[in-house]
C-alpha cells in the first residue's frame, strides 16, 4: 500500500524520525516506575483477593473451588446486607452533613473576613491530623453513660436524652456517624476555602448592584464556582465513609448486636475470627465496585457543565 502511495504521488514515503519516535515514548518512559509501584502494591494484592474470592478457604488449609457461591453468600446474607445498608447511612454522616456544613464555614470565614483566618483554618482542619484510633477513643470515652455528653445533659436539665449511646440499638449508628461528621467537616471546609478564594471579588459586587442578597450570591456565584472543590471532597469523604474499619472497631465493635456493622468489619470478622477467607475476599472486591462506581458517578456529576 505504501509503495502504490509513493507511485501515484511520485513521492516516497517517509518514516518518522527516531527522535520523534523517542518524543512520543518519553511520557510512558517517566510513568513507568509509578506504573510499575502501582500495579506491585495495588493491581496484584487486588488481583490475588479477586481470586482467593473464588475458592473456600482458611487461610491456613487446603482450599476448594467454589466459583461465585461467595458472591452469592454476600448477596443472601441477612448481615452482609445490613452491613452495605450501614455504610451507606455513614456517607450521610461522612459526605453529605460535612459538605452542607462546609459550605456555609468556608463562606462564612471566607466573606466575613474574619482575623486570624489561619488559626481558624488550623483548628477546622485539626481532626484530619489525629489517628482515628485515637479519636474514637476520646469519643468512646464521651459517649460513655457517665461521660462528658451525659453530664452536659443532665446540667442543663435533659436527664431524660441521656442513654449510652454506643450501646443503644437506635442510636449506637448515628452516634458513630457523627464522630466521621466532626472529622470530615473540616477537610471540606479547607478545600471549600481554597476554592472561594479565588472568586473575583468584582462578580461580588456586579451582583451587589443587580441587587442580589447574600443567598442569592451564596447560590448564583460561589456554589457555581466551586463545583471541582465539591467533586473533590464528596469523593474523599465518600470513600472514607465505605471503608471505615477503625472508629467502628474501636467504638463499638459492631454492636450492640449488628447495629453498627460495616462491610470492613465484615471483611476482618470473616477472615480473622472466623476463618472464612474466601467470603471476606469476596465482601472486599463487592465493596471496592461499589466505591468504585459511586465514585465514577460523583465525578461524572461533577464534571459535566
Amino acid at each position: 500500500m505504501t509503495d502504490t502511495v509513493a507511485i501515484v504521488t511520485g513521492r516516497r514515503a517517509r518514516r518518522p524520525p527516531a527522535r520523534v519516535t523517542r518524543r512520543r515514548w518519553l511520557p510512558y518512559a517517566y510513568l513507568a516506575p509509578a506504573l510499575l509501584l502501582y500495579g506491585l502494591f495495588l493491581l496484584v494484592p487486588l488481583g490475588r483477593a479477586a481470586q482467593f474470592s473464588l475458592y473456600e478457604w482458611d487461610g491456613l488449609g487446603a482450599s476448594t473451588f467454589v466459583g461465585l457461591d461467595n458472591y452469592a453468600a454476600v448477596f443472601q446474607s441477612a448481615q452482609l446486607r445490613e452491613a452495605f445498608a450501614h455504610a451507606l447511612v455513614l456517607i450521610v454522616f461522612f459526605a453529605v452533613l460535612p459538605l452542607a456544613l462546609g459550605l456555609v464555614l468556608a463562606a462564612l470565614l471566607t466573606r466575613a473576613r474574619v482575623r486570624g483566618l489561619g488559626f481558624f483554618r488550623t483548628i477546622v482542619f485539626l481532626p484530619q491530623v489525629i489517628a482515628m484510633v485515637v479519636i474514637a477513643v476520646t469519643w468512646r470515652q464521651i459517649y460513655a453513660p457517665e461521660g462528658p455528653l451525659n453530664s452536659a445533659l443532665g446540667a442543663i436539665g435533659l436527664d431524660s436524652l441521656a442513654r449510652a449511646w454506643l450501646g443503644d440499638y437506635d442510636w449506637a449508628l448515628p452516634a458513630v456517624g457523627l464522630i466521621g461528621t466532626w472529622v470530615s467537616t473540616g477537610l471540606v471546609t479547607v478545600l471549600l476555602m481554597a476554592g472561594m478564594a479565588r472568586i473575583p471579588r468584582e462578580q461580588y459586587e456586579a451582583a451587589r448592584l443587580d441587587g442580589a442578597g447574600a443567598v442569592r450570591e451564596f447560590l448564583a456565584i460561589t456554589l457555581p464556582s466551586v463545583r471541582g472543590e465539591i467533586t473533590v471532597a464528596l469523593t474523599l469523604t465518600i470513600v472514607a465513609a465505605l471503608k471505615t474499619f477503625d472508629l467502628v472497631y474501636v467504638t463499638t465493635s459492631g454492636g450492640p448486636g449488628t447495629s453498627t456493622t460495616v462491610p470492613s468489619y465484615e471483611v476482618y470478622r470473616l477472615a480473622f475470627t472466623i476463618g472464612e477467607v474466601g467470603a471476606a475476599a469476596a465482601v472486599g472486591i463487592v465493596l471496592t465496585v461499589i466505591v468504585f462506581l459511586i465514585n465514577a458517578v460523583v465525578n461524572m456529576i461533577g464534571e459535566r457543565r
